[in-house]
């Protein structure tokens, strides 16, 4: 297993323990060492030299295709209809915002494929280079004719609305107004064998193009995390904090990284608190309240960054001032836990094996009042994906997974404590891809 490295090698380690005696910021974003390169050397590459670009290539995305049609060989299936967003995003780079009008994308074992979508995303499906061989557009939701009837009939055109098809869900969905029949009831009661998982079970496995869009990103989120550390004093409002540190975070990250930096719908660097700010921090999905910190706050952070689609999460405990002794107790004890979980992390177990492994130090040392949640989850595309380290998932930790690793402890009026890293499973262990410190006396602010 990989250590995270010394604070001193860190990008964005000039801002660790911001505000600490014998500590000072830089100035300007030009002296921010990334370790790599300096923050603020404008490139329109992924690295010195002219490295890889930051993105899925169009021949990844083929191949990802290519997987998909082969499972549905195996299946005797001879083609599949995709709603989901991020399995239409995963297998073309068509990143969009799903609404109430019905999209699709169609991917036949032989012929083309086609994306079917409304009027307003016709061109947009070209202008983010989408991996598809025909756009078929209709008007609008509702509109005269329902969308999946029109779809039906694009089915019927293709010829697969007679033949084995697969499709992902029952039928289009969306929580903003949206209404409308099955595929089954559009296709004269024929209905499609569902592979609601079928993506899902590919995008586990990440490669070498997706682990660089994953270590970018938690390079920007340890960045803003540096910055929310520092803006973090008495009497500081926290949606100030956080939105000063994620502009000036994502404001670097433009100017670095150039023409190559392609969000793919998400909006750059961001580092806040989520409300939990002071006794509010012992709720693990706690709401922005817009607190003011105060002196003898816990605050529990998250930060990262999108990267052509992909994610990391970087989350730490901090306080302001000197912590007490009961706070220091909890804090040890949490990092006790994460340790735990990163020894238990090993290429062939079952994830539910971290998960036993945590809670047995729990049960050793009378915890289990402040447990709230398991261990972990996989991420990339979305921020929470499968599999998870929980006692109820039995799935076999591979290499090329890529983990959150986040077991906390919460006390109600004291506060909550919890480190999140994001780890990729690697041939014998794990290798960090967040490194922003992790011990005590580095988590001080506001001194």
């Amino acid at each position: 297993m990989k250590k995270p490295p010394a604070a001193a090698a860190l990008p964005g380690a000039a801002f660790c323990g911001a505000g600490r005696p014998g500590t000072a910021r830089p100035s300007g974003v030009d002296a921010i060492d990334r370790g790599d390169r300096r923050v603020g050397a404008r490139t329109d590459r992924a690295g010195c030299g002219g490295g890889p670009r930051l993105e899925i290539s169009r021949h990844e995305l083929e191949e990802r295709q290519g997987r998909v049609r082969e499972r549905l060989c195996r299946d005797s299936l001879e083609g599949i209809v995709f709603f989901g967003s991020t399995s239409i995003f995963y297998l073309t780079g068509f990143a969009f915002i799903p609404t109430e009008r019905p999209l699709a994308f169609i991917l036949p074992v032989e012929g083309e494929s086609v994306m079917f979508v409304p009027r307003l995303e016709k061109e947009h499906v070209r202008v983010m280079g989408a991996v598809v061989d025909r756009v078929v557009d209709y008007p609008e939701y509702p509109g005269e004719t329902h969308p999946m009837r029109l779809l039906a009939d694009l089915l019927r055109e293709t010829g697969l609305a007679g033949r084995r098809l697969a499709a992902d869900a029952a039928g289009y969905g969306s929580p903003w107004g949206y209404s409308g029949p099955t595929l089954e009831e559009v296709l004269d009661g024929r209905a499609p064998t569902l592979l609601p998982k079928l993506v899902e079970e590919h995008r586990m496995i990440k490669s070498e193009a997706e682990l660089r869009l994953i270590r970018e990103s938690a390079r920007w989120g340890n960045l803003a995390h540096a910055l929310l550390q520092e803006y973090s004093v008495p009497g500081a409002v926290e949606t100030e904090i956080s939105a000063r540190a994620s502009m000036e975070a994502t404001a670097a990250m433009v100017r670095t990284l150039g023409p190559s930096l392609d969000p793919r719908g998400g909006e750059g660097a961001a580092a806040g608190f989520r409300g939990q700010v002071g006794p509010h921090s012992a709720n693990p999905h706690s709401v922005t309240r817009n607190a003011r910190l105060r002196r003898g706050d816990v605050l529990v952070t998250g930060a990262g960054a999108t990267v052509w689609g992909y994610v990391s999460e970087l989350e730490r405990t901090m306080f302001v001032g000197e912590p007490s002794a009961e706070q220091k107790r909890f804090f040890s004890h949490m990092l006790a836990l994460q340790e735990t979980a990163f020894e238990a992390i090993v290429p062939g177990r079952p994830c539910s094996e971290v998960d036993r492994a945590v809670r047995a130090y729990y049960e050793k040392h009378g915890l289990w009042p402040y447990w709230r949640h398991h261990v972990g989850h996989a991420l990339g595309i979305l921020g929470h994906e499968a599999p998870f380290f929980d006692i109820g998932d039995d799935t076999v930790i591979q290499p090329g997974m890529v983990f959150s690793v986040e077991p906390g402890l919460y006390v109600e009026g004291l506060g909550g404590f919890r480190h999140s890293d994001t780890v990729a499973v690697t041939d014998d262990g794990i290798e960090f891809l967040t490194y922003y410190p992790r011990d005590l006396e580095s988590l001080i602010c506001g001194l």
